[in-house]
């Protein structure tokens, strides 16, 4: 019974262990299907996609860095720092202006070592290349001019700023009289103020060569009054000519507009006109467009005489296909109030008909810089303005009166280029100045304790060896000429470069942004640059504004 047991119970185990065997199998096959089903491949990143990504990280880091040196740098010129007081030990420096050479000077000048003073009729700074794209409502008024305050609130030593216009000037005594012009005035509005160093950078005004009705009918493009007082104008012809019941013949006399001169500042308003006819006129006034003519009226042979003949062929090319009328060779004899009296190179004189002149041409000096002149008659007998020196130096005075910009003359054009390096100049040369004087005080004090002993001696004869050296460092003013820009409309500018041994003439789309990149680059602060691209990209996405206030 037992052995029975035994061999039944080998036969069950001998059965099993196979079907034990085969499940063991199954099993670890189907854990291994399993688990290779479960777990998911590898991913393999394209390089163009990790590209992307680092391309993103870099341009999110970009962006957020520039916007927070943006608002650092805005935010600082914002907020200007403590002042050093006047300090009765240091010479007085009386700046008389605040255009390109007053500013160009203020911008680069140590004030630790003067008390300065500004006196200028106008409180701030006006960028005059970019007028003419004021004068048709391409940039707003505020956007090229930059206030004094925002320039001397920033230097080391308080700047005293004054909005008064100088009356007279004594290089004698040396004394500066001013008085207040504005409409609203205090119990004093004139006084006089003594000066050891005088800066004379008033300008000039414009010339008018005594022709009838200039100043009577005439807009003129010289400050910033001028090219707003244009712009209103120029839509008053408009609206006028809209007005119901206009004759033909009065609304070409209304819609032509004449540009008197033929320099850069003419052809540019000339450019800027077309501009706001074809982009923005062209909408709003469809049944007036169409007549609208612009003269450009220019006495020389040709426009733009300090260009290469080659963009003035360019120029004026661009000009006829923009029918822009260009008269050289023809002077303008008579302004009326609804015409203009030009002599053509025939001699003869016509009439002609126009709703609005402009007038471009010529700069003349003011009363104050005649009497200036007239006080030294032997030294300053140039008609064109005062004569200065190697070291801008008014001749006949004791070398401390100093004369920069359009009330000079120079060899130089009275451009602002000119005006700018003058100022940069005269900023280096008072730093000089300022350590002559400190070194020439030290021997005064020195040689006024009496008999000098060796160790004195040696301290003097320092002092002299210093004082040769920094008189070798006031080298004379020398003008670097970095070349002409000039826009001619139709988003086209022409561009006179130096270049090597001679000079590099272009024109066309890509000069027009150069242009525009140079004038954004000139512009003295963060402010009015955004402002100027700001305005510029307005224009380009909504276009001018035709209202008139």
């Amino acid at each position: 019974m037992q052995v029975s047991l035994a061999r039944s119970v080998g036969r069950s185990l001998t059965h099993s262990r196979p079907q034990t065997l085969l499940r063991n199998q199954l099993s670890r096959r189907f854990a291994s299907t399993e688990s290779t089903t479960l777990t998911p491949p590898p991913r393999v990143q394209s390089r163009w996609r990790g590209f992307l990504q680092v391309v993103g990280r870099v341009t999110l880091v970009s962006i957020l860095g520039s916007g927070a040196l943006f608002y650092y740098v805005a935010q600082k010129d914002r907020t200007p720092g403590e002042q050093l007081p006047h300090d009765p030990t240091k010479k007085t420096l009386v700046i008389l202006g605040s255009g390109w050479g007053a500013t160009s000077l203020l911008n680069k000048l140590d004030t630790e070592d003067y008390n300065v003073v500004v006196i200028s009729p106008k409180n701030y700074f006006l960028f005059t290349p970019l007028l003419p794209s004021v004068a048709v409502g391409t940039l707003s008024p505020q956007s090229i001019i930059s206030p004094t305050r925002y320039i001397t609130r920033h230097k080391k030593r308080t700047v005293s700023v004054i909005e008064a216009a100088a009356t007279d000037v004594d290089p004698t005594n040396k004394t500066v009289t001013f008085v207040d012009d504005s409409e609203i005035q205090g119990l004093v509005s004139s006084t006089t103020l003594k000066y050891d160093y005088l800066v004379y950078a008033v300008g000039a005004e414009t010339q008018t060569f005594n022709i009838p009705g200039v100043k009577e009918h005439a807009c003129f493009m010289k400050e910033l009054e001028d090219a707003e007082k244009t712009h209103r104008r120029f839509l008053d012809c408009l609206e006028s000519a809209a007005f119901p019941g206009q004759t033909q013949e009065e609304i070409d006399r209304l819609l032509h507009i004449v540009v008197v001169g033929g320099g850069p500042t003419g052809v540019e308003l000339s450019g800027e006109i077309h501009d706001y006819l074809e982009e923005d006129l062209r909408s709003w006034y469809p049944e007036l467009s169409n007549h609208i003519k612009i003269s450009l009226v220019e006495a020389l042979p040709s426009v733009l005489p300090m260009f290469s003949k080659k963009l003035i062929d360019y120029t004026e090319s661009t000009f006829k296909e923009a029918k822009i009328d260009i008269l050289t060779k023809t002077m303008v004899k008579e302004i009326k109030d609804k015409s203009v009296v030009l002599q053509g190179p025939d001699g003869v004189k016509r009439d002609v008909p126009c709703g609005m002149v402009v007038w471009a041409a010529g700069n003349t000096l003011r009363k104050v810089t005649r009497d200036l002149m007239a006080k030294l008659p032997e030294h300053q007998t140039n008609r064109r303005g005062i004569t200065v020196d190697d070291h801008l130096r008014m001749v006949g005075t004791d070398g401390s009166v100093f004369a920069v910009g359009d009330c000079t003359a120079t060899a130089y054009a009275p451009t602002a280029q000119v005006a700018s390096q003058e100022g940069f100049y005269l900023a280096r040369l008072f730093k000089q100045i300022a350590k002559r004087d400190a070194i020439q005080a030290e021997l005064k004090q020195l040689e006024s304790e009496g008999v000098l002993d060796g160790e004195r001696q040696k301290t003097r004869e320092e002092l002299v060896s210093h004082l040769e050296k920094v008189e070798k460092m006031m080298k004379p003013f020398k003008y670097s000429h970095q070349g002409s820009l000039a826009y001619i409309g139709s988003e086209k500018a022409i561009a006179d470069l130096p270049f090597s041994t001679g000079n590099l003439a272009v024109g066309g789309v890509a000069t027009y942004l150069f242009w525009r990149s140079a004038y954004l680059s000139r512009l003295f602060s963060l402010r009015n640059r955004t402002l100027v691209a700001t305005d510029w990209l307005k224009v380009k996405l909504f276009g001018r504004d035709v209202s008139r206030d």
